[in-house]
C-alpha cells in the first residue's frame, strides 16, 4: 500500500477537469473508490498508485506531495 495524501489525488483530477467518475473510468476503478482515496477512508494500492502515475504522467513521488 502506497500512502497518497487524499488532496492530491483532488488536485491532480481537478486540474485535469475530471469528474471522480470519469478517473475512475480510466484507471479502471469504481467511482466510489476515487471518492475514498480523496475522503482519505481507503489506502492506494501500489497497483492503482501506478496506474494514477501514469495517467496524470507524474512520477510516485509527486503524487506523495
Amino acid at each position: 500500500m502506497t500512502t497518497i495524501t487524499q488532496n492530491r489525488v483532488k488536485e491532480l483530477r481537478k486540474q485535469a477537469g475530471l469528474s471522480q467518475q470519469a478517473l475512475a473510468d480510466q484507471i479502471g476503478v469504481m467511482r466510489k473508490t476515487i471518492s475514498h482515496w480523496e475522503l482519505g477512508n481507503h489506502r492506494i494500492s501500489t497497483d492503482n498508485a501506478k496506474k494514477l502515475s501514469q495517467f496524470f504522467q507524474v512520477s510516485i513521488d509527486d503524487l506523495l506531495e
